[in-house]
């Protein structure tokens, strides 16, 4: 996993609440490999692999959206994309810490979002 590599894993909420947060996490570290579509799912991945660009995509402005529910929100990468995702969601969102675990280069964290 690349230094700026990140990988999300979204539980609660729907869909929309998954787009959300992988859109919080756009301004940061650029678009993901895919967008949160299945509206059935009730776990979400996105993968963050590069740096940001000029602004977030699509001309949305990070924080704009609001959750409809809790959303527990797991971040995997290194510990300076797990400490910027985190940065970045507590930022946009109401957030709870849950915990982190560290490896030898990687780094868990979980958040609760909420509404």
């Amino acid at each position: 996993m690349s230094g700026t590599q990140l990988t999300v894993t979204l539980s609660g909420g729907g869909a929309d609440d998954a787009r959300a947060v992988v859109r919080a996490l756009e301004g940061t570290f650029g678009a993901p490999d895919e967008r949160p579509a299945d509206e059935n799912a009730t776990v979400h991945t996105a993968t963050f692999g590069g740096e940001a660009q000029a602004g977030p995509a699509d001309g949305e402005g990070q924080g704009s959206d609001r959750l409809s529910a809790p959303v527990t929100v797991t971040v995997q990468g290194s510990p300076e994309a797990v400490r910027r995702a985190s940065d970045t969601l507590t930022a946009a969102f109401t957030a709870r810490d849950d915990g982190a675990a560290s490896g030898d280069q990687e780094q868990e964290r979980q958040l609760l979002l909420e509404p």
